[in-house]
């Protein structure tokens, strides 16, 4: 099995919006542990023309979404510099560019000011923790139609296509017990053009999003292809509500509860 050159179709596809047979139905043997290869390589590829890796991002942790998609259990990423954009809390517009067949998820992100281990129960992951926000994640899919196997999702960059990050809100020490609480216990609406299509909370995702990042962990610990999480790193925790299709002109917005975290509203071209 090549994984490097799976890499570069994947690379190029995401890049040219095209899309390719998955691989799981042309490449014998091709699983999740053969795919978190294709990460690794993905990411040499990326790394080796100038983009530089700023953290992981988490997929269907979000039981609710499994059979609408046929993968019952959560996958990851990278992120790059290239593929994050700094949005404000007010109106922002943003460009979807070529990628496949976008949808969009709203989800909590968190910045890591020490390397969190694995094992850790949600306080000492608090402790880690530098900073919360607030994102759309708008993911892609090279494969026709969404029809994928888990393998797949994680191939095509963990499905990540680009990630809107909200404003930042710093945890401060006296705080992390209010902030733990929080994202155990948050709600969220999410609305296009102005009408709700979908509400969500904290527990959707794994049971809360420091219960995703414990996941995340326990999966690096076990891979033999990729790097634990360093200090530094952004990992953004999985959608809350269902993922929308998302075209330009549209305008989408969120509004949380619980959290002291600001919605978004983003004008896509």
């Amino acid at each position: 099995m090549d994984v490097s050159a799976i890499a570069g179709e994947v690379d190029d596809a995401i890049a040219s919006g095209k899309q390719v047979p998955p691989f799981s139905d042309r490449v014998t043997g091709f699983d999740p542990d053969a795919a978190y290869g294709v990460t690794a390589a993905l990411r040499a590829r990326r790394v080796a023309r100038g983009w530089k890796p700023v953290g992981r991002k988490i997929g269907f942790s979000n039981s609710r979404i499994w059979d609408e998609y046929g993968v019952h259990a959560p996958i990851w990423g990278d992120m790059y510099d290239a593929t994050i954009q700094i949005v404000p809390a007010d109106p922002a517009h943003v460009a979807l560019g070529r990628l496949p067949q976008p949808r969009l998820e709203p989800e909590i992100a968190l910045g890591f000011a020490t390397a969190p281990e694995a094992g850790m129960d949600d306080a000492a992951l608090m402790d880690c923790i530098g900073w919360v926000a607030h994102g759309f994640e708008i993911v892609q899919s090279i494969f026709p139609g969404w029809k994928v196997r888990a393998a797949d999702c994680i191939a095509d960059g963990g499905l990540h296509g680009l990630y809107l990050l909200g404003p930042r809100r710093m945890i401060a020490p006296a705080a992390r017990d209010a902030w733990r609480a929080a994202l155990n216990g948050f709600t969220l609406v999410l609305s296009r053009d102005g009408a709700a299509v979908d509400d969500g909370a904290a527990h959707n995702v794994l049971g809360g999003p420091l219960k995703a990042v414990a996941h995340l962990l326990a999966v690096l610990a076990n891979d033999p292809h990729n790097p634990p999480l360093a200090a530094g790193e952004i990992v953004t925790t999985g959608t809350v509500t269902r993922a929308f299709p998302v075209a330009p002109g549209e305008r989408w917005s969120s509004a949380l509860s619980g959290i002291d975290l600001p919605g978004l509203d983003v004008r896509f071209r």
